[in-house]
């Protein structure tokens, strides 16, 4: 995808998308892990980990390409039915269905995304110097 050639992308709008996307990465890990261990009666209404997909955006005007977040997509990871006959939400034959949510990758993604923002608020803080000398020498 490119992006519209009468905005052109400085650092901070590239940095800003990025950062944004991270935030959306680390919503849906979290959402995840808060799902971890969720039951359901059937595998049809058990709850299924999400992940964002990204895609690239290059500026025509700049050169430079960004990215941001372009949806959300279910896993197709099948559900973990469970013999639980003392659960309310059982089935007839005593089956439940738990999300099959890895709760370490999810920490990991956690993590990884939490760290990319962090790289890039520092990615901020450096430009914001390097200008603020540029100034200060003219």
């Amino acid at each position: 995808m490119t992006m519209s050639d009468s905005n052109p992308m400085t650092l901070f709008s590239m940095t800003e998308r990025a950062m944004s996307a991270q935030m959306v990465r680390m919503n849906a890990a979290t959402s995840n892990l808060a799902n971890a261990g969720s039951v359901a009666s059937s595998e049809a209404e058990a709850y299924r980990p999400i992940r964002v997909r990204f895609a690239s955006e290059l500026d025509q005007a700049t050169g430079l390409s960004g990215v941001r977040s372009d949806g959300i997509v279910r896993s197709e990871t099948a559900p973990v039915k469970r013999y639980e006959p003392s659960n309310p939400l059982a089935d007839a034959e005593g089956h439940v269905w738990e999300a099959p949510v890895d709760e370490s990758a999810e920490m990991i993604e956690i993590m990884e995304s939490a760290r990319q923002y962090q790289n890039l608020v520092q990615a901020l803080t450096t430009a914001k110097q390097l200008m603020l000398e540029t100034l200060r020498s003219n």
